[in-house]
């Protein structure tokens, strides 16, 4: 008797969008829809990290009043095309990379990163999210914009990465 192996779409990731510098990669993007979420993965190359959704606030909070030299750019999402979202942005929890002696205050990813947000879908699709972010190495910062194309035709039922994901300030 032959057996049918049958890999269902539902799990699938979109195709990944990566970003270059000096035509080496520095970061990738890639989405599905699970248990009513959309779920960003987001892969850094070695030497790369990049931030928070709530970078500007986590830093607001720590400078409390006081000048700062700058803050890195938060990573910012937006859903459209067929996706709205109905309940906060969670994120991996961030890492601390900052220099208080020069009330410089980050917080961020290095190697690998998850964000959700739970979702309605509003029409068939497929839907759009847009990501502007930052990426950086210790001598270099790229400003990203990029975005996915998810189809709405099919979900996943559930994400075991969805367990490990903090609110978002």
């Amino acid at each position: 008797m032959t057996k049918l192996l049958i890999i269902p779409l539902l799990l699938q990731w979109t195709a990944p969008v990566e970003v270059r510098h000096e035509l080496a990669p520095c970061i990738s993007y890639r989405a599905k829809l699970a248990d009513g979420h959309v779920i960003i993965e987001v892969n850094l190359a070695p030497t790369w990290h990049t931030f928070s959704i709530d970078n500007e606030k986590r830093a607001l909070e720590k400078l409390a009043g006081k000048q700062s030299l700058g803050i890195d750019r938060p990573t910012e999402i937006k859903l459209s095309d067929g996706l709205e979202l109905t309940g906060p942005w969670l994120q991996s929890p961030p890492k601390d990379f900052s220099k208080p002696e020069l009330r410089w205050f980050s917080f961020g990813y290095e190697d690998k990163a998850i964000f959700a947000a739970k979702i309605r879908q509003t029409s068939p699709g497929p839907a759009r999210i847009a990501i502007r972010a930052q990426a950086c190495t210790d001598t270099i910062c790229k400003n990203i914009d990029v975005t996915l194309t998810v189809p709405l035709t099919s979900q996943s039922p559930s994400d075991p990465s969805l367990n490990s994901l903090t609110p978002a300030l």
